[in-house]
């Protein structure tokens, strides 16, 4: 089965679907075998684990051979992380183009603006309606019209008013629909309060990040499912274990534990150090 029809049925359920981020194939990977049905991309976690200063530093190129080596390392549909789509309407084509040639399940547009500069803003509505019909044409050019777009909005953190931001980013996630996007992501959702209003409100499928500092003592993946969102993304969950299973792991080798005391803890670090 093409992969995106799979994915837009996965979504199209009413199990709601909880996609772990991936940041190289490896994880990927650990996420299919641990029993997800898709995975994620996270430009965020390309970044971090590339050590370069900001997500924007991974450019279309890098981002596409990231991604093709995850789609290549599993057997369940992949959503890739197309950041704002690498430029304006002109480019989105080149950049739908692109990721439907590496097999990508789907891909994610946002409307934040990504130039580096501090502060969050979007792209005035308008003109991301422009971007997802671009991105629409161009996967049925390309071959792919089943071609999930995840029409990301970060309206909500742009307004002084959490009240404001909101209804701002309801307004948008329905704009994004009606131009073709087959689910809105809603960023920066910190109450349970504020997902129950979007999927209420929101003429489509929602999907909500989780696990993230601004709402990881909010709800739960459980409370996500009971509220009826359709997709849970956990942006940082693979990174951030890795990095901390990797210090752990370091932190035994530097003080050079004993045999006794990591037999009984099942250290296999120290294990591979006695031999």
């Amino acid at each position: 089965m093409n992969r995106s029809i799979q994915l837009k049925q996965l979504l199209n359920s009413k199990e709601t679907l909880v996609m772990p981020d991936a940041y190289d194939p490896l994880s990927a990977r650990i996420i299919e075998q641990a029993g997800f049905k898709a995975v994620q991309c996270s430009g965020y976690s390309f970044s971090l684990a590339a050590c370069r200063k900001q997500e924007i530093d991974i450019g279309l190129a890098e981002n596409l051979a990231l991604t093709a080596a995850i789609v290549q390392a599993v057997s369940v549909p992949v959503m890739a992380d197309g950041e704002d789509g690498f430029g304006g309407v002109e480019q989105i084509s080149k950049t739908i183009e692109g990721y439907v040639k590496i097999g990508a399940a789907g891909v994610n547009l946002e409307d934040q603006v990504l130039d580096g500069q501090p502060g969050a803003r979007v792209l005035d509505a308008g003109l991301m309606q422009e971007k997802i019909r671009a991105a629409k044409r161009a996967a049925k050019t390309a071959g792919n019209p089943y071609l999930v777009i995840n029409g990301r909005t970060d309206a909500l953190r742009t307004f002084p008013s959490k009240k404001d931001g909101l209804a701002e980013a309801v307004r948008r996630g329905n704009l994004y629909l009606e131009a073709g996007a087959d689910l809105v992501f809603v960023t920066a959702v910190c109450t349970l309060e504020e997902v129950r209003v979007l999927v209420k409100e929101i003429k489509g499928p929602v999907s909500i990040a989780a696990g993230l500092g601004n709402n990881i003592q909010a709800f739960s993946i459980n409370d996500l499912k009971e509220c009826g969102v359709a997709r849970v993304s956990l942006p940082t969950v693979a990174i951030c274990a890795t990095i901390k299973a990797l210090m752990g792991a370091c932190e035994v080798v530097k003080r050079g534990c004993s045999r006794r005391s990591c037999k009984r803890d099942g250290c296999a670090v120290a294990r591979t150090l006695d031999g």
